[in-house]
Order: structure tokens, then C-alpha cells, then sequence
């Protein structure tokens, strides 16, 4: 058994990454770090944990655990890393953006490789310290990197994605109370949103220039996320089914639907659904996912299962809560 340390286990994706790593048949955990809620039980904070576990939450971390997953939110991992270290062997997976983009991504002896395992995955196996993607980067980058691979970018590039209020994280503001997100939608961010970099980045190290526009939106959910992206595309549906279908087909958690797709039938698993449509010269691509899972906590354990040469989908196969 590999042990595991979780700096800021107390938000959603700390939660999440909790529930998968009990359920993991090679991964215990030794600490979940909290600066806030130090000395409590998990379950005080996570409910569903309940009779799964009796750790607490520490504020002294252990320096010698096997991996390290920082939660702890966006500006944290640094500052976190900058005052901790931990043994050479100790592989690190961060959840933030701290490390995303690439001028960033090297701290100390450490160099973190962007953890999209469907365009990453042989510098992933090779890696001790991954900067695991976002949510709607995940999901956009998951709609065009088959395309992107093949120079086929060649229009501008058109996304509305809509997630859930779990995006947002636990802490309460105007747009995440019930009141204001009960039978409500709205965008945000719009044009800016900063999973935008990690994107452009993806899109400019396989040679496609195409801009892409992006308006993010608040859904009156809780988990998930819907993107749709359109483009020009020359090629007819089948021909852009086969590019889809032969791009994926070696990547468990990537499936293309030739039905109409719907965001339930992903929420609680690690997939990621994709479905193509051609109006006239437009492809429409639709990608569904799980924010806090393959858009986040899932992944992370998909990439260590890949870092240590593991199953890829091992501790992952869940079932959707479809209805």
C-alpha cells in the first residue's frame, strides 16, 4: 500500500479525492492536512463518511508519505511547497492552477507536467510532480484535441460551457446560496475565464492559432459540467466520428456517443461523454463530465494510476447517478 497525504481535504475536491482513496485497492491515507478544522473528524466535515473512516484532520503534515495531492486551492500549492518538503521519492499531484501553465510550472527540483492524460500520458508515466487540469479546461480541451492533432482548427472556435455551483468551491457568496441559484442561470467571466491559458497553451503546442471564444455559465445544479463547441469543418459527420473515434480509443474514460447525449449519465464517474453533430460547414461538438471528478479529483487519481504504472482506471470504475 502507497500512503497519501491531502493538504486542504476539507472542500469539495478534498472530499471527493477522500472517497476515492478509500475505495482505492492500493492507496491508504496517512494525513488530511487542514489549517481550519485541525483536530476534527473527517466525517464532521463530509457527512457520507460516516463509519468509512476514523482519521481527523492534522495541521502537521508527514514529510515521508508516498503522494502528496495539494487541494488546497489556487495560490496555495505554492506557498504550501515553498515551506514544506518532502522526500525526493514522494510523487506530487496539484489540483490547483499554480503550476499549470508552463513559464510556472518548476519550483525547486520539481517540474510539473500538465496532467491531461489523454494528450500527456507518456510524459505522465515518466513524472514525479503533475499539475492536474481544471474542469472546463477539461471538458473543452477533451472537445478539440482529436481535431487539434490533425491541424483541422482553422476557424475561430465558439464555447458555452455550464457547470454546477460545486465549481465554485465551499465557500458561500452571492452566486452560490440556494436563493440566488435556485431556478436561476447566468454567465460569468466572460472572454477571461483563466482555465483560457491552460487551453491556449494545449492549442498552441499542437500548432493550431484558431481563437477561441469562451463564455462560462452558472448552472442551478450542483455537479457537472455541459460544453458545447462549434467550428468549421470540412469533412462530413462520419468522417469527424472516425477522427474521434480512432483518437480515443485507447483512452478508458473518453467515449463518443453517436446518441444525443445528457449530463447525468456522467455525474459520479470519472467519463467524459462526447457527442458530434454537422449543421451545413459547422461542427458541434457537446462534452459532458463530472466537475469534481474528471474534472478534478478522479483525474488526479487517473494520473497517479498512470504515474505508477497502475491500471489506468483502477479505484475508478463508478457508476453514473442517472436518475
Amino acid at each position: 500500500m502507497k500512503t497519501v497525504g491531502i493538504v486542504g481535504g476539507s472542500g469539495y475536491t478534498g472530499g471527493e479525492l477522500i472517497r476515492l482513496i478509500i475505495n482505492h485497492p492500493k492507496l491508504k491515507i496517512k494525513f488530511v492536512y487542514s489549517t481550519q478544522f485541525y483536530g476534527d473528524y473527517l466525517f464532521k466535515i463530509h457527512k457520507d463518511l460516516l463509519g468509512f473512516t476514523k482519521l481527523k484532520f492534522t495541521n502537521i503534515p508527514d514529510k515521508e508519505i508516498d503522494i502528496l495531492f495539494l487541494c488546497a486551492g489556487h495560490g496555495n500549492s505554492l506557498n504550501f511547497l515553498k515551506k514544506n518538503k518532502f522526500s525526493k521519492t514522494t510523487k506530487i499531484i496539484d489540483l490547483s492552477n499554480d503550476f499549470r501553465i508552463r513559464k510556472n510550472n518548476e519550483l525547486n527540483n520539481l517540474k510539473f507536467i500538465y496532467g491531461l492524460p489523454e494528450l500527456n500520458k507518456e510524459k505522465i508515466k515518466k513524472s514525479n510532480a503533475l499539475a492536474n487540469p481544471g474542469c472546463f479546461a477539461t471538458a473543452i480541451q477533451l472537445s478539440l484535441i482529436p481535431l487539434a492533432k490533425l491541424n483541422l482548427l482553422k476557424d475561430t472556435i465558439h464555447v458555452n460551457a455550464i457547470t454546477g455551483s460545486t465549481g465554485a468551491g465551499m465557500k458561500n457568496s452571492d452566486t452560490t446560496h440556494f436563493s440566488w441559484r435556485n431556478n436561476n442561470i447566468s454567465w460569468y467571466k466572460a472572454f477571461n475565464h483563466q482555465h483560457l491559458s491552460e487551453i491556449n497553451q494545449t492549442l498552441k503546442s499542437l500548432n493550431q492559432e484558431s481563437k477561441l471564444i469562451f463564455i462560462p455559465q452558472r448552472g442551478n445544479f450542483t455537479r457537472g459540467i455541459f460544453s458545447t463547441s462549434y467550428t468549421e469543418f470540412n469533412g462530413d459527420l462520419k468522417e469527424a466520428k472516425k477522427i474521434y473515434k480512432n483518437y480515443y480509443k485507447s483512452h478508458p474514460f473518453t467515449q463518443i456517443s453517436d446518441e444525443e447525449i445528457s449530463l447525468k449519465s456522467v455525474i459520479n464517474t470519472n467519463n467524459c461523454f462526447i457527442h458530434l453533430y454537422k449543421h451545413e460547414n459547422i461542427l458541434l461538438i457537446t462534452s459532458i463530465l463530472d466537475n469534481l471528478i474528471k474534472g478534478a479529483s478522479g483525474q488526479a487519481i487517473q494520473n497517479l494510476n498512470i504515474m505508477m504504472n497502475w491500471q489506468e482506471n483502477l479505484g475508478l470504475k463508478l457508476k453514473a447517478s442517472i436518475y
